[in-house]
């Protein structure tokens, strides 16, 4: 089945003291901007977030796979913890499979962490191709934020200096994106663990006082 009700870019970078990941609350139905405040951005352990660019429903029952996963290890209840690079690897799998039976699941995931062994930022599509790196960008953001990351990312940047970039990049692709918003969700993957923020809604009015001033509004 093709894509339905679908959400856009995901954007995730390494920073100083862990990693931080971020997309837009928007799932559209078609071009349809439907469900306004749908979170991508899923909590799959204490070390571990799961976020996707496609299809919803797909998403969901991924979803529902990786937590049946994650319940049957607390049953063994023998203290090991999946790591975010060993939850990657699974999903790699299970879209591989889906997509050489010729029923792939329409999402492009991505999976960050962090453990003892250090970061992890993670990426497979619905091929099943499977990739890591120090920073990434699904969807329509692969083409207008990845840019904008490798000019202005380092490895040694702060918090503050992380959700700056971030940010920047959100505002692009709302501009230039038509199937994002202004409303965004943000996670961190720390040494305290997991936190993801409510939603709320960039600053993109300076952004419009400038194209005013471009067509002499």
């Amino acid at each position: 089945m093709p894509p339905i009700t679908t959400g856009s870019s995901v954007l995730a970078i390494k920073y100083a003291d862990g990693v931080m990941i971020a997309a837009d609350t928007l799932v559209s139905y078609g071009s349809l901007a439907r469900f306004k405040n749908e979170s991508r951005l899923k909590k799959v352990s204490e070390n571990c977030i799961l976020a996707f660019t496609g299809d919803h429903s797909d998403f969901q029952y991924i979803s529902e796979m990786i937590e049946d996963e994650i319940e049957r290890d607390r049953f063994i209840d023998d203290g090991v913890v999946r790591s975010p690079a060993e939850i990657h690897s699974l999903l790699g799998r299970i879209m591989y499979h889906r997509r050489s039976k010729m029923e792939p699941l329409w999402d492009t995931l991505i999976v960050a962490g962090r453990d003892a062994s250090g970061t992890f930022i993670g990426n497979t599509d619905l091929q099943g191709t499977v990739f890591s790196d120090d920073f990434m960008a699904t969807g329509y953001g692969a083409y207008m934020a990845l840019p904008i990351i490798r000019k202005k990312w380092r490895a040694d940047m702060d918090q503050q200096a992380a959700l700056g970039l971030l940010e920047e990049c959100l505002k692009v692709l709302f501009f230039r994106d038509a199937r994002s918003t202004a409303n965004v969700q943000l996670a961190k993957v720390t040494a305290d663990g997991v936190q993801i923020t409510e939603p709320y809604r960039i600053d993109q009015e300076a952004y419009w006082e400038f194209g005013r001033q471009v067509v002499g509004i």
